[in-house]
C-alpha cells in the first residue's frame, strides 16, 4: 500500500513544525536557561515533555484514534464537553491569545529596539501588525499552499537565521553552564519548574488543533487509508519533535552561558536581545527582528487556518471559511494591539485550566483500546481534572481569591508546584476503569 516517501515525510514534518515552533518557543527556553543555571539538564527534560513530548503526542492521538478533528475526540467524554472544550482551545490558541502575541511578541522583542528616538512606540507597533496581519490573511486565504508557504520557504530562512546566532553564541559562551548558579525554584525542583515553563508555548493545546491540518497534508498527497494516515501522521510527528528538542537544548545552553554576560533578564525576550547584539552588534538587532519575525508568522499562518477550518465544521457552513478568516485575522490585529503584557496576564490563568484538560485527552485517546474508549472513563478523568485546574486558575489570576488558594494548597497534592490536577486524575481514571470492567457487558 501507498504510504509517504521520504521526502513528503520530511515535508511534512517541516511543515508540522513551522506551525508549531513560533517566538515562545524562542523565548521560553532561553529564559529557562538563565533561570536554571547549572541545573538546566533536568529542567531542559521537564521543558521537553510538555514543549515537545505532549505536542507531539497530541497530533498523533487525532491520527491514531481517526478522529475528524478536535471535536470528535473531546466527544468521547460527552457531545457537550466536546463542544466546550473545542471551542475554548481554539480560542485560547487562536484570536484570543495566541494569534495576537504572534504579532505582539514580533514587535516587542525585534522591532521596539530598532524604533528611533521621538517615534510613537503605539503608531509603529499599529502599522508593524497591520503589515504582519496582512502577510497572515493573504497565506491564510490559500490553505492548499501551507506546504509551499511554510515548510518550503519560510522554514528554511527561519532555521538559518536562528541557528546564525546560535553558532556565534555558543563559539564564545559567557561562562561554563556548571560555574553557574540556579535561582532558588531551580535548585529544588528545576524538572517540574521546566515541566511548567512549557505551558507558555501553548504547543500541547496547538498539537491537537494542527493534527487534522497534518492529516489532511497528507492525503492530498495521495494517502486515504486511515491506518496509514496515523503512521504517517506520527512518523512525521517524530522528525519534527527531533528538530524541535535540539533546538531547545541549543537555546538553553545559550541562554545558561549568557550568565556570565548578563544578569537575569525580564524575560526570555530581553535575553535574546541582549545576546544578539553583544555577539552580532547592530547587526544582531536586524537578525533578531527577522528570526522572531519569520517564527511567528508561521504559526500564525497555521493557527489561523486551523481556527478557521475547525469553526466552519462547527457552525455547519453558516460563515464560510474565507468569512472566519477575515474575522479572526481581524479581531487578532485588534487584540495584539492592547500589549504583550496584558495578553500574557490574562493567557496564563486560562492555560493552567485548560492543560490538564488537554495532557489528560491525550493520555486517554492514545491508551483507549485498553479500555474500548469507555466514556466513563473520560469522564471520570475529565471531571476530576477539571475541578482540580480551577484552582490552579484561580491561583494565577492578576487578584487570586485567596480562600481559594489555602485549600487548594491543604487538599491537592503538587498543588504549589502547579501539578494539582495530577492526583485527581489517577482517582478519576482508578473509579472509570472499575466502572468499565465491573460493567455486565464486559463480565
Amino acid at each position: 500500500m501507498k504510504k509517504l516517501s521520504l521526502k513528503q515525510t520530511i515535508i511534512v514534518a517541516s511543515t508540522l513544525f513551522g506551525m508549531f515552533f513560533g517566538a515562545g518557543n524562542l523565548i521560553f527556553p532561553v529564559h529557562l536557561g538563565q533561570l536554571a543555571g547549572s541545573n538546566a539538564w533536568g529542567a531542559t527534560i521537564g521543558f521537553i515533555i510538555t514543549a515537545v513530548g505532549i505536542p507531539i503526542l497530541g497530533v498523533a492521538a487525532i491520527g491514531s484514534t481517526h478522529s475528524d478533528g478536535l471535536q470528535e475526540l473531546s466527544s468521547k467524554v460527552s457531545p457537550a464537553y466536546g463542544y466546550f472544550f473545542t471551542c475554548l482551545l481554539y480560542l485560547t490558541i487562536g484570536p484570543f491569545f495566541a494569534i495576537p502575541r504572534c504579532a505582539t511578541t514580533s514587535f516587542t522583542v525585534g522591532i521596539t529596539a530598532l524604533i528611533g528616538d521621538g517615534t510613537s512606540v503605539f503608531l509603529a507597533q499599529l502599522l508593524f501588525s497591520f503589515v504582519f496581519f496582512a502577510i497572515v490573511l493573504f497565506f491564510s486565504l490559500k490553505p492548499g499552499k501551507i506546504t509551499s508557504s511554510i515548510g518550503k520557504f519560510i522554514n528554511p530562512v527561519f532555521l538559518t537565521l536562528l541557528m546564525l546566532l546560535i553558532i556565534f553564541a555558543m563559539s564564545r559562551p559567557g561562562a561554563d553552564i556548571s560555574s553557574i548558579e540556579p535561582t532558588q525554584a531551580y535548585k529544588d525542583a528545576s524538572f517540574f519548574n521546566g515541566f511548567i515553563e512549557g505551558y507558555g508555548t501553548m504547543d500541547a493545546i496547538a498539537g491537537l488543533a494542527f493534527g487534522i491540518v497534518v492529516i489532511n497534508i497528507i492525503r492530498s498527497m495521495g494517502i486515504q487509508e486511515d491506518g496509514k494516515i496515523a503512521a504517517d501522521v506520527i512518523r512525521s510527528g517524530i522528525w519534527t519533535g527531533i528538530l524541535m528538542a535540539l533546538i531547545y537544548v541549543l537555546t538553553i545552553i545559550m541562554g545558561a552561558q549568557s550568565r556570565g554576560l548578563f544578569e537575569i533578564s525580564e524575560n526570555g525576550g530581553i535575553a535574546l536581545a541582549q545576546i544578539s547584539s553583544h555577539y552580532l552588534g547592530k547587526a544582531g538587532g536586524i537578525i533578531l527582528a527577522l528570526t522572531i519575525t519569520f517564527a511567528c508568522l508561521k504559526t500564525a499562518i497555521g493557527l489561523v487556518i486551523s481556527c478557521s477550518e475547525s469553526f466552519e465544521k462547527m457552525l455547519k457552513g453558516k460563515l464560510s471559511y474565507k468569512a472566519l478568516v477575515i474575522i479572526i485575522t481581524v479581531f487578532s490585529f485588534l487584540v495584539s494591539n492592547i500589549g504583550l503584557s496584558s495578553i500574557i496576564k490574562y493567557s496564563i490563568p486560562v492555560l493552567m485550566f485548560i492543560y490538564p484538560l488537554a495532557i489528560t485527552l491525550i493520555i486517554l485517546a492514545l491508551t483507549g483500546k485498553a479500555f474500548g474508549h469507555d466514556r466513563r472513563v473520560y469522564a471520570w478523568v475529565t471531571g476530576f481534572a477539571a475541578v482540580a485546574a480551577l484552582f490552579d486558575f484561580v491561583k494565577v489570576l492578576p487578584h487570586p481569591i485567596e480562600a481559594v488558594v489555602s485549600l487548594g494548597s491543604k487538599i491537592l497534592p503538587f498543588f504549589n508546584i502547579g501539578l494539582g490536577w495530577l492526583v485527581p486524575s489517577i482517582i478519576g481514571l482508578v473509579i472509570g476503569l472499575i466502572l468499565h470492567f465491573a460493567s455486565p457487558e464486559k463480565q
